[in-house]
């Protein structure tokens, strides 16, 4: 755009200019695409094949340049990074499509500011090729691109300040996935665990939606629906107190709509719920992760466990055994402090 603006500004093209149709193209604002435009582009150099990049570690990188790109919303209700999730599609909590537009409108130059996929791909390919170097992870990317900030002739003192501000806020995002990993590396049969307790909850919601009573399943005794069970899962996503019959009944919406369409609702059907479930498992097992990820000198039963977690961290969640023991390190600082 500023190579535009100064042939623009230049009257001896005056006669060019009354050819040309200006088409303003913004930079992409979703990320999950731009994670995609750094796959594709870092996986072209036959040298950074070699370096393992460790889950989410694109997915962060995407996450900060996006924001860059993006306009504070004017919306107090809504910060930028509700903003980045909502213009990516996922699911926020009172947030619809309609929401999205609105944010969309309100907008004067989005997506035409900002950091570039050029300047990502740099920072990130000056991490790769370091000596002895087989591994980075969403720190090191963050770090990289942070350490560019000061080489970098295009970011004003008061861009950069934005900018450090919002690799705090990347960082924060990343530090939830990282605690998720670790949670689902913790818990052998993860899944099962989560399906028995989605069951367990939406057994007890439908019977408050239709003001019914369960029966236990051990002794068949009719009872009232747990309402704290109902609640210490809700209050992991915040849902309050005068919310929770609203985020109840929009449950059960989901269900009868998968229902409806021959399909079966699982615990990821509905994002909100999932990630409340995911949090209360993790809830459930802080004490045992903080213990066992935080010991300095572990003892034989919780050497065991690291080194099961390690392995089921590189066997099924796309880890090497340098980032998945780097994981365990930094998830153990988070829960210590």
């Amino acid at each position: 755009e500023n190579e535009y603006i100064a042939f623009a500004g230049n009257r001896k093209s005056e006669a060019l200019q009354d050819r040309i149709i200006l088409v303003r193209v913004p930079y992409n604002l979703r990320v999950s695409q731009e994670e995609r435009i750094y796959y594709k582009l870092l996986h072209q150099s036959e040298a950074l094949r070699n370096v393992h990049l460790a889950p989410n570690t694109l997915r962060v990188a995407a996450m900060f340049a996006v924001m860059t790109r993006l306009e504070e919303p004017k919306r107090q209700s809504v910060d930028l990074v509700k903003k980045m999730k909502l213009y990516d599609g996922e699911d926020v909590e009172g947030y619809k499509s309609k929401d999205v537009r609105e944010l969309k409108e309100e907008t004067i130059r989005e997506g035409m500011d900002g950091i570039s996929p050029r300047y990502i791909i740099n920072r990130l390919s000056s991490a790769l090729v370091r000596d002895g170097v087989t591994c980075i992870n969403p720190i090191d990317a963050l770090r990289a691109i942070k350490d560019g900030f000061e080489q970098h002739t295009g970011i004003s003192s008061e861009q950069r300040e934005r900018y450090l501000n919002l690799i705090s806020l990347s960082r924060k995002e990343y530090d939830e996935l990282a605690k998720i990993e670790v949670q689902r590396a913790f818990v052998y049969s993860f899944e099962e665990m989560a399906r028995t307790m989605c069951n367990n909850y939406l057994d007890n919601v439908e019977a408050f939606c239709n003001k019914e009573r369960i029966k236990d399943p051990i002794t068949e005794e009719e009872m009232e629906p747990d309402e704290q069970l109902m609640r210490s899962i809700e209050e992991q996503i915040g849902i309050s107190d005068n919310a929770k019959n609203t985020f109840r009944q929009e449950i059960l919406i989901r269900i009868s709509s998968y229902a409806r369409k021959g399909k079966s609702f699982e615990y990821s059907s509905h994002e909100r719920l999932k990630e409340a479930i995911e949090k209360k498992i993790f809830a459930d097992l802080k004490d045992v992760v903080k213990i066992t990820t935080s010991a300095k000198t572990p003892d034989p039963e919780q050497l065991r466990k690291i080194n099961d977690v390690v392995d089921r961290l590189v066997r099924e969640h796309g880890y090497c055994p340098v980032c998945a023991n780097e994981l365990l390190t930094y998830v153990g600082t988070l829960l210590s402090r």
